[in-house]
């Protein structure tokens, strides 16, 4: 009888394990998969927008682009072409908010460092001080990894309006004139198909965890097309 019972609780035991087992699978299976929002103009604060897109509600996406990185190169929306980017704006010889973004970005390189899916961006406000020489030398103190991340200099007002009309990220008017001077702390996450999926505070260690948690997200979502 002993043996008997045995038998049935060691029976018992095991429909329960896959009883859990069916109602985690069950549970998952019904559970929402997480998204990210895309981001239109209409979405922002209206101090971030343009007055030309201010009221765009679908199929904003990053403008078309031709600047020259730190190794002399041409860079343009063809070398992004199927990937996923995060941008930023910054100049070589900030002493406030531009080094604490950069080492921020430094972290993100390295946890991208072999996702041939996701790479960086990010865009000098001072052009006219930014040299391929500069940004060089910047890249080289920084560890800038080349095949990862892009510093970008050239014409000032097509990168002053890449950041007020495309990238949404700075709350000042201007027309990119020798007066005109942005300074954002964001960072932009940008999808496969050119459109926002996120802003960050890159000063913020808590929004860049938030940041890394959306890539993941945003790269799920790929997978499971």
């Amino acid at each position: 009888m002993r043996r008997f019972f045995r038998k049935f609780r060691f029976l018992g035991l095991v429909m329960l394990g896959l009883s859990a087992v069916i109602v985690l699978l069950f549970y998952n299976a019904l559970q929402p998969k997480k998204t990210l929002p895309v981001y239109q103009p209409a979405d922002f604060n209206p101090e971030l927008v343009d007055d030309s897109v201010r009221y765009v509600r679908k199929y904003h996406t990053i403008a078309d682009f031709s600047l020259v990185n730190q190794n002399g190169d041409t860079i343009t929306q063809e070398d992004y072409r199927d990937k996923i980017y995060i941008a930023d704006f910054f100049f070589t010889t900030c002493p406030s908010i531009c080094p604490i973004m950069t080492d921020n970005m430094v972290t993100i390189q390295e946890k991208i460092i072999n996702d041939d899916e996701v790479l960086l961006l990010s865009h000098s406000v001072t052009p006219e001080i930014d040299s391929v020489a500069q940004l060089k030398k910047y890249a080289l103190e920084k560890g800038v990894k080349d095949n990862k991340w892009n510093l970008v200099t050239g014409d000032k007002k097509q990168i002053y309006e890449l950041a007020r009309k495309s990238y949404l990220a700075v709350k000042t008017d201007g027309d990119g004139g020798p007066f005109d001077m942005i300074h954002t702390e964001n960072f932009i996450l940008v999808d496969k198909e050119k459109r926002i999926r996120g802003t960050y505070d890159g000063t913020d260690p808590k929004d860049m965890e938030n940041l890394l948690n959306d890539l993941k997200i945003l790269k799920a979502s790929y997978r499971n097309f």
